[in-house]
C-alpha cells in the first residue's frame, strides 16, 4: 500500500473482515498500473476511519462484517464522500444483502471470482460514473426488484422524459450497455450517453442500476 499515489490513478479501498480475501484482492489489483490500493479495512468502522484520513476514488466493500456492515458502512460513505464511489464485492450472484446496499448507495457489484481483469475493468468503470452489475446476475437482480410494484400511473411517471428517453429507459431496464443500445436504436454511443445523463437527471437517479430498480419498482416497462 503506498501512500503516495502517482497523479491519475485511481485510489481504491478494500475493506472485508477476511485478511486471505484483502491480501488475494491487493494482489489482483497489482498488475494494474492506473489502481492503487491505499487503503485496507477489516470492518466498516475501521473503513471509514481510514477514508476520512485518505483520499479513495473506489471502495470494493464487503457486506458481512462486524462492527458496522458493509450495507450501513456504504450509506455512511456515501453520505459523507459523495465523490466516492462503492462496488461490493459478494459471494453470491445477488441476495437481499447485496439488493440493499445498492439502495443504500453502492454502484453495483461483482461476485467475489470475478478475475483480475474483471475486477478492474469494474473499478474504472464506477470511478467513471457508470454501474456495474455481474453479467449473470442482471436477471437476478430484475426479478428481485419486480416483485409486485406498486400500481403506479406510468405516463406520469414518464412525463418528464422524451420520446427517446423512454426508448432508451425501455433498454436500460433489460440491462443493456450503451453500445448495445446504440446498436439497438441506431444511435451513436455519444448520443445514448447524452440520454443516459438526461434520464438520470430528470428522473434523480445515481446511476444505471438505481434505473432498474426505479423502473421495476414502479412497473415501469
Amino acid at each position: 500500500m503506498n501512500s503516495r499515489t502517482p497523479l491519475g490513478r485511481i485510489r481504491v479501498a478494500i475493506a472485508d473482515d477476511q485478511e486471505l480475501i484483502r491480501a488475494a484482492v491487493a494482489t489482483m489489483l497489482e498488475p494494474h498500473d492506473d489502481l492503487e490500493v491505499v487503503v485496507v479495512a477489516s470492518d466498516g468502522g475501521e473503513l471509514l476511519e481510514l477514508v476520512r484520513a485518505h483520499r479513495v476514488d473506489v471502495v470494493l466493500m464487503d457486506i458481512r462484517m462486524p462492527r458496522l456492515d458493509g450495507i450501513a458502512a456504504t450509506r455512511q460513505l456515501v453520505a459523507e464522500h459523495p465523490d466516492t464511489k462503492v462496488l461490493v464485492l459478494t459471494t453470491y450472484d445477488l441476495d437481499e444483502y447485496v439488493f440493499s446496499a445498492i439502495r443504500a448507495g453502492a454502484s453495483g457489484f461483482l461476485t467475489k471470482d470475478a478475475s483480475s481483469e474483471e475486477l478492474a475493468a469494474a473499478i474504472r468503470s464506477v470511478r467513471a460514473g457508470d454501474a456495474v452489475v455481474a453479467p449473470r446476475a442482471t436477471a437476478s437482480l430484475v426479478a428481485f426488484v419486480a416483485r409486485a410494484p406498486e400500481p403506479v400511473d406510468v405516463d406520469v411517471l414518464l412525463e418528464p422524459l422524451t420520446v427517446r428517453e423512454r426508448e432508451v429507459l425501455q433498454e436500460l431496464v433489460t440491462g443493456a450497455s450503451n453500445e448495445v443500445i446504440a446498436e439497438r436504436l441506431f444511435l451513436t454511443g455519444n448520443t445514448v450517453k447524452t440520454h443516459v445523463a438526461a434520464i438520470l437527471a430528470k428522473l434523480g437517479l445515481p446511476d444505471r442500476v438505481h434505473v432498474v430498480i426505479w423502473a421495476f419498482e414502479h412497473g415501469v416497462r
